[in-house]
């Protein structure tokens, strides 16, 4: 039987090794903590480069590479009774992957499986694929079409259909564009 005076004992002659361990898992949980507070704060956010009416330039570092983009909200939405997530679309130059003015339209809710997005420019008319909740140019060809009729126009309208069924239509201002399209296009030089 162990008695009281055995385990006292025991702890008395493991008890300093049985203080380093304490002490090396408190300074390695430090060190752990401190670095990913460091690396938390070392990863850059998106900086704002100029807002422009209705349109907003960013820049941002991925993986040591300059990304710019440009960014707007729908001025007006329909139905307007639908439960959606957030709205807006992206212009986006890579430089470092050679993509120029690559459109991206997030619509907040999950399209239609092998759906299009219809987008009207004035007299022009696009088609964008879908995947999940966002639409994209199917060639860079066509993104250069869609940036040049967003450069001459005054709003867009886009229309999809979720899969549910519902057809919306967002309507965007292009007040602005023009401007925001020429700082990405002045900070991701290409």
């Amino acid at each position: 039987m162990v008695q009281t005076n055995d385990v006292l004992r025991v702890w008395n002659s493991s008890g300093s090794l049985f203080i380093v361990l304490i002490m090396r898992i408190i300074l390695l949980s430090f060190l752990l903590i401190v670095g990913a507070i460091t690396a938390a704060s070392s990863a850059e956010s998106p900086k704002l480069i100029g807002e422009h009416k209705d349109w907003r330039a960013f820049t941002f570092v991925e993986d040591g590479k300059l990304i710019c983009y440009m960014a707007s909200e729908p001025k007006d939405t329909h139905p307007k009774n639908v439960n959606r997530g957030d709205i807006y679309i992206i212009v986006t130059r890579r430089p470092a992957h050679g993509i120029v003015d690559e459109v991206s339209i997030y619509t907040g809710y999950p399209y239609k499986a092998e759906s299009d997005v219809e987008i009207s420019i004035g007299d022009d008319l696009f088609r964008m694929f879908t995947y999940e909740d966002t639409a994209w140019a199917r060639d860079s060809e066509a993104d250069k079409q869609l940036v040049r009729a967003m450069v001459r126009g005054n709003t867009m309208k886009v229309k999809g259909l979720s899969q549910r069924g519902t057809t919306t239509i967002d309507t965007y201002s292009l007040r602005g564009f023009t401007a925001a399209n020429k700082a990405i296009r002045a900070a991701c030089k290409k």
